[in-house]
């Protein structure tokens, strides 16, 4: 019989995942003709790993930056492709939010207030990370783009989770505000969280869900708003590395691969979107504190062992 979605959990997928990329450990190179620093094998991976982890509350960047050192992948090029793959991902809330979408461009032509109302707060929340990601971002990637960091990141990010879980505790997931009530003060308080997803590790979904629910939003609300608020930020980001980059990293690894990673990333996210929707509309986030912990303890034991 085979098993319902909402039974899968982040912990069991990544196990999967991490337990995949040490067969292919040995021999992965960023160096040679195009496209032969990163095999079908690896773009897979890499494309699964984004997808699963980006829009959950376990950091995206985290997970990539381990992966990528089990599979020996390094340097700029490495760095800039684990950016562009974030389109596949991106792509997916364009799909599942289509409606939305629709929405708030109708507010821009003045048909649909509540629409605007929701662009708008969309577009007070990412200004903050675009201004501090700008002016840091080469510090960011020089001091806290590895392992340790991540780690750190992680467990914090884990304990924060639970004891807000505790906090929510016998609440309704549906207790709260609608999306449609959320204003432009709430939006940047939830934009000048998002700040802190800049240290790796740390999780962008984690901290904008924790935020919009701290002002009141409903968890689904929250998770809604951290969508399209990724969409946003994730996309320029996405764009601005590609264009300073892009050259780089097609020199590195090619056209093919990549595009095999961004496609694999986007299903990956619709399946991990649906599933995170379906079961935080019935239970609280407890489950994915219990994961970084988890997760930030295993690295931690692979960086003190020496297999990373």
């Amino acid at each position: 019989m085979a098993a319902r979605a909402d039974h899968v959990n982040p912990l069991g997928w990544a196990i999967l995942l991490l337990a995949a990329t040490l067969p292919a450990a040995a021999g992965q190179t960023t160096t040679g003709a195009a496209g032969e620093g990163l095999s079908a094998g690896a773009a897979i991976l890499l494309g699964l790993v984004e997808g699963l982890t980006e829009w959950l509350p376990i950091s995206s960047t985290g997970h990539l930056t381990v992966t990528q050192k089990l599979l020996g992948i390094d340097g700029d090029a490495a760095d800039s492709y684990a950016i562009a793959i974030q389109a596949g991902a991106i792509l997916a809330v364009l799909g599942l939010y289509r409606q939305r979408f629709a929405a708030m461009l109708r507010g821009v032509r003045g048909d649909d207030p509540a629409g605007r109302r929701t662009l708008v707060a969309v577009m007070v929340a990412c200004l903050p990370a675009a201004i501090v990601g700008l002016v840091l971002s080469d510090v960011i990637k020089q001091r806290l783009f590895g392992p340790w960091p991540v780690v750190v990141a992680w467990f914090v990010g884990g304990v924060a989770i639970l004891a807000v879980a505790r906090h929510r505790r016998g609440l309704a997931p549906e207790a709260g505000a609608p999306l449609t009530a959320l204003g432009w003060r709430g939006a940047l308080i939830i934009g000048l969280a998002q700040t802190l997803a800049l240290w790796p590790g740390v999780s962008r979904s984690l901290v904008t869900i924790l935020a919009a629910t701290a002002i009141g939003l409903t968890v689904p609300a929250a998770v809604e708003f951290s969508f399209l608020l990724g969409f946003v930020t994730l996309g320029g980001a996405t764009l601005y590395e590609t264009l300073l980059s892009g050259d780089e990293m097609v020199a590195a690894f090619g056209v093919a691969t990549p595009l095999l990673g961004l496609a694999v990333a986007f299903v990956a996210a619709v399946a991990a979107m649906r599933w995170m929707v379906s079961y935080l509309s019935r239970r609280g986030l407890g489950i994915f504190g219990w994961y970084r912990i988890g997760i930030a303890t295993v690295v931690a034991g692979l960086l003190i062992t020496g297999v990373l």
